[in-house]
């Protein structure tokens, strides 16, 4: 392993939209190769035709590239090993030579059962209470097959064209052993491993059997996936000390789930929509029923919190650091920080990667992000350049996402609307004279937020009232509720004629 390049790969189904779950994998997988100066490697998993969805590869294409996730080769990117969609390289025979070579060496059999016959004999181990309800050495002699059917009878079968498929041949009472590169020795007993299905009755193999020759042909050096698959780790192990590739084997690492936000069980679709949040990149149109589901991009988060989110479920440094540029990621990650336990998923921690990511973004470049969601807010209204900069300044401490600042800040677009909840907050003891006094310091040439929050003090402090519910009367004045940035940073920012109406306004709802 020493010698050979480092080269990963992610190899989705498209299957229908990319979770977050299938993201992280892609990024730890692309942040190792990366560290060691290898490849990354998209390849799509189409071999269940059956459940293929229109559409479902390009949106991964895209939501890895919206994550700055770019691979290296893969279908649209050539490379030494094209095609990289397994539908096509099953249509070259790259699979089927190594289902017959396992056939020929009595590791895989011909089964010829039914769907009907399949779900008796597990109906019947289900009424049994059998260790293991699948088809296996237990039960393989009583099914039919090339080992329980004499010779001339499966042969004739074939020579039929009848229906057929190529089954492991799992050996009874063996151990197998791997090292994982995340939880270390793994032992089964091959008693509960059932006789997978390597090549299907139209001649598709399975992911058993394709992801090993593609990751052997394609010379992957590490197989990166979820601890879903590590109950089957036993049967690839197996093809490939049949298949006489042991030392071709890459070093497998098995990731922990994504967990709902409770812990309890896998994180799907179903939580994301009972709690509100997303769980995927981009937002996917579903082309068979047209339902939509959100996206974290649609949503507003920035690519580079979500990747830096990800990152930290199921990996971490040692420390307090949790933010980190991509360089920064590549440069400190490695599998024997990613944990053996499931992550929870938090909404909560997403939006707070999102708000620190907010806060260092330029001004000048979340007036950008801004302008076009105003347009659309405030009927095509457009505004000065310099303004919604200054607007992103003072807002970008106080929300989550660039369109929060047009709904929680629009009272730097429009007028607000005085509420009788909020005007009733307003001390009864300022006077028409003091909003004279108010008027007249708003109207004065002052350009220094600290000059004129001190002469609106002076007017407070000669009128004999309170400074708080003096600057009270104030905020609520111009922004309609008891929040928001500094008083005199808005009024200078709105201009006096605004601020002056405002001010008149708010006293005369008052009054």
């Amino acid at each position: 392993m020493e010698n050979r390049k480092v080269r990963l790969r992610f190899a989705p189904s498209p299957t229908g939209p990319l979770h977050i779950g299938g993201v992280r994998s892609a990024l730890y997988n692309y942040l190792f190769a990366k560290k060691h100066g290898g490849d990354f490697i998209l390849r799509i998993e189409d071999t269940d035709q059956n459940r293929y969805v229109e559409g479902a590869e390009a949106y991964i294409v895209k939501s890895l590239a919206w994550c700055g996730i770019h691979p290296d080769e893969g279908p649209g990117i050539g490379g030494e090993y094209t095609p990289y969609r397994q539908s096509e390289r099953k249509e070259l025979g790259v699979y089927q030579k190594y289902a017959d070579q396992l056939v020929a060496s009595g590791n895989a059999y011909y089964a010829f059962d039914t769907a009907e016959e399949l779900d008796a004999m597990r109906k019947k181990l289900e009424i049994a209470k059998a260790s293991i309800q699948q088809y296996s050495h237990a039960t393989r002699g009583e099914m039919k097959n090339s080992l329980s059917l004499p010779e001339e009878e499966w042969k004739q079968k074939i020579a039929n064209g009848e229906p057929f498929v190529v089954r492991l041949k799992v050996p009874a009472g063996e151990e197998i052993r791997f090292t994982d590169v995340i939880r270390g020795e793994v032992v089964f007993n091959s008693d509960v491993v059932d006789d997978k299905v390597l090549l299907k009755s139209d001649g598709m193999p399975t992911y058993h059997l394709a992801h090993i020759v593609d990751d052997v042909l394609m010379d992957i050096t590490h197989a990166v996936r979820g601890e879903e698959w590590l109950p089957s780790a036993p049967s690839h192990i197996l093809i490939y000390r049949y298949l006489g590739w042991e030392d071709k084997m890459p070093q497998y690492a098995h990731l922990p789930l994504l967990l709902k936000p409770d812990g309890n069980g896998k994180l799907s679709k179903r939580d994301g929509d009972r709690l509100g949040f997303s769980v995927f990149p981009l937002e996917w149109k579903d082309p068979s029923s047209g339902e939509i589901s959100s996206g974290y991009r649609e949503t507003g988060y920035f690519p580079e919190a979500v990747v830096n989110m990800l990152a930290l479920l199921g990996w971490n440094m040692e420390g307090e650091k949790e933010i980190f540029s991509m360089e920064e990621l590549i440069a400190n990650f490695s599998f024997e920080h990613v944990h053996k336990a499931g992550a929870k998923f938090n909404p909560e921690k997403a939006k707070w990667f999102n708000e620190q990511y907010l806060k260092e973004k330029p001004d000048a470049e979340l007036a950008e992000l801004l302008k076009p969601i105003l347009l659309k807010t405030f009927n095509d209204k457009e505004f000065k350049d310099e303004f919604v900069v200054e607007v992103c300044r003072m807002m970008k401490d106080r929300v989550t996402f660039v369109s929060e600042i047009a709904t929680k800040g629009s009272f730097f677009f429009v007028s607000p609307n005085y509420t009788a909840e909020n005007l009733a907050k307003i001390s009864k003891t300022i006077t028409e004279e003091a909003i004279n006094a108010i008027l007249d310091v708003i109207g004065r040439d002052i350009t220094d937020a600290a000059n004129l929050e001190a002469s609106l003090k002076e007017v407070a402090t000669a009128q004999n009232l309170k400074i708080g519910e003096f600057m009270k009367f104030l905020r609520i004045s111009i922004v309609g509720e008891l929040s928001g940035p500094g008083v005199p940073d808005l009024i200078l920012l709105l201009g006096a004629n605004e601020a002056k109406s405002r001010v008149g306004e708010c006293w005369k709802l008052m009054n």
